[in-house]
This record gives structure tokens, sequence and C-alpha cells, in this order.
């Protein structure tokens, strides 16, 4: 009898020893499309030693930057597979998840940061809720910015760019519908093919945050950049619901804390290096082109002719309507700021 019992004493201590092993030996595998050397991957390195300190090396990253992991799509379908234990998304990631995201795609429906972090405010708790659903974890939202135009010839409203042959991610079909009925030609363009496209004369004119602009040099073959913001770049951190329903409820409240420092020190990172990646383009030759008073208005205008292809396609009715309530709730208390708050 007691033999037996020295015996279920040590396999119970062996299976306790086995147990303690592997979840120190959890390693969370991130990818994300952002390059080896940039903020976002300098801060998610500090977060991993962040979390192996909270968590007293229980819970590990690894990263897999620069697009290895394959594309956003491709990054969630791996996520569900068990490939990866979650990623860094842009929109078009957290889209794929959650559809009702995208209606922070829609062009020149939001006007500022402020604006933004308002109704992020209000809809991400119910995009959350939605994105748990599908077995993913937000750990933290993010604003990386701002899209504008950029074009051979100046732009200022509607009617300049529909002359224009413009460059647009392929595979965002209710979008590219959208484009197309209000009036614009675009051209499925891959961003890696970009500057070919703007050589051979195939595009003259494209979207994207001025970061991007400067470091791929798409900027020296359209040097003009148009004022008006055209919508916000969300991203954010998920993981696997899976792993984390298997970390310590005592580390979790720690461990968004800190990724929620992450995001907004990238998120003044980012505002700095946009400011200094305009700069420098400017010292190449790019022209910041003004907008006129009235150009706001025609935009959303034109825009809105596109709004059928995207409201109970792209995103729900429900959503839109949420958010457009949410947003006129905005602009009633602040009047005065906003223009202000766009041009800045």
């Amino acid at each position: 009898m007691r033999k037996n019992s020295i015996r279920l004493y040590i396999l119970c201590f062996a299976l306790f020893i086995f147990f303690i092993g592997n979840l120190r030996a959890m390693t969370i595998k991130i990818g994300t499309v952002a390059p080896l050397r940039s903020p976002w991957i300098k801060e998610l390195r500090k977060l991993g030693i962040e979390w192996g300190k909270i968590t007293k090396g229980l819970v590990r990253i690894k990263i897999y930057a620069g697009g290895i992991a394959g594309s956003e799509k491709d990054m969630v379908r791996k996520i569900r597979m068990g490939i990866l234990g979650g990623a860094v998304f842009t929109n078009i990631g957290i889209t794929e998840i959650n559809s009702d995201s995208y209606i922070f795609n829609f062009p020149f429906f939001l006007d500022s940061d402020d604006e933004l972090d308002f109704i992020m405010t209000k809809v991400t708790p119910l995009f959350e809720k939605n994105i748990e659903k599908k077995g993913f974890k937000v750990i933290v939202w993010s604003n990386a910015g701002w899209i504008y135009f950029f074009s051979k010839k100046p732009i200022f409203y509607p009617k300049d760019l529909k002359k224009c042959k413009l460059s647009f991610s392929t595979g965002i079909t209710a979008m590219a519908n959208a484009w197309r009925k209000s009036g614009y030609r675009i051209v499925p363009n891959e961003l890696k093919d970009t500057m070919m496209a703007l050589q051979s004369g195939m595009v003259d004119s494209f979207y994207l945050p001025p970061i991007i602009a400067a470091s791929g040099q798409y900027f020296s073959l359209a040097k003009n950049m148009y004022q008006l913001k055209i919508g916000p770049v969300v991203g954010g951190v998920i993981i696997s619901n899976k792993i984390w329903k298997h970390i310590p409820d005592e580390f979790k409240n720690k461990m968004i804390n800190v990724a929620k420092k992450m995001a907004y020190n990238l998120s003044i990172k980012t505002k700095e290096l946009e400011k200094d990646a305009i700069r420098e383009m400017k010292k190449h030759g790019l022209r910041i082109n003004n907008a006129p008073a009235d150009a706001l208005e025609k935009w959303r205008a034109a825009a809105n002719k596109g709004l059928d292809k995207l409201v109970g396609k792209a995103f729900s009715e429900e959503i839109y309507n949420l958010c457009n309530q949410y947003i006129k709730e905005y602009r009633k208390k602040t009047p005065n700021e906003k223009q202000n708050k766009r041009n800045n």
C-alpha cells in the first residue's frame, strides 16, 4: 500500500513538472506585415519582454515580421489553423474577422484623431464581442495614421480625381465597386507593383499613408499630395482565443495595460514619423495641395454615391447608422474644432 502511495506521489509530481514546463514554454507566434526595423517591431519586442516579466516567464512572443507569415488574410487563416498564435493587423486583417470594422475604411467618413477615438470608444466593445465569438481576442486597438491621395497632377475636387487612373488594392471587391459607382477609374494593383505601374503610366495616382509613400519612394512619381484625410489606418493586436484562455487570469489585466501603453507610444511615434516623412518628401519635390473651403462636402457627396455598394455588403446597415449617430453627437459638441483638427 505504501509503495502504491509513493508511486502515485511520484506520478503526480512528474505530471506537475511536465505541466509547468509546458506552461513556461508558451510562445505566442505573432505575424505582421510591418517591416523588421519599423517602430511596430521595436514595440512588439518590448511587449514580449514585459509580458515575460508579468507572467514570470510563462508567456513569450516570437515575431514574424515583414510579411513572412503571409498577407493579413493568410495570417487570419493561420491563426484559425493554430500555425500562428496572433498577429498585428491593419484594417484589412481585422475586417477579415469582423466585417463591420470596415466602416473605418469608408472615405471621408471621419475627420480627426479625436473623432476617431470617440467613435472607437463607442463601437469597439461591440466589435470585440463579435471577434471573440469567432475565436479571436483583441488585445489592443491602435490608430496608425491617415491615408491621403498622391497624384501626378494636382487634385482639389472629385472631378479632378475622376480624370486620373487610381491604383487600388486587389481583393477588396465591395470598396472597388463603391469607388467605381462614385465615378472613379480604379486600376487593381498590388502595393509591391505600384512603382512599376506609375512608371508605365498604368496608374497616375494612389492613396497611402505618407510613411509608406515615402519609404516606398512612390511619391517620386506622383509629387502632389492632397491635404484632406481620406480615412484612418485602424489596426490592433489580436491573438487566438484558445491561447488567451490558457493564460492565468491574474496576469491578463496587466498584459493588456502594457499593450495599451505600447499602442499609445506607437500612435505618438507614427505622428512624428508622418511629419518627418512629409518633410523629407517636400525636400524632394512633394507639393501639398490645400483643399478649397467647399471641397470636403463635395468629396463626401461623391463617396456617398457608392454607399449602397458598401452598406449591407462590406458592413451592416446597423453599424453604419450607429456610427452616423455617434459622429453627429461628436460634431454637435465640437462644431468649431473639427475642421481645424482635420487639417492638422
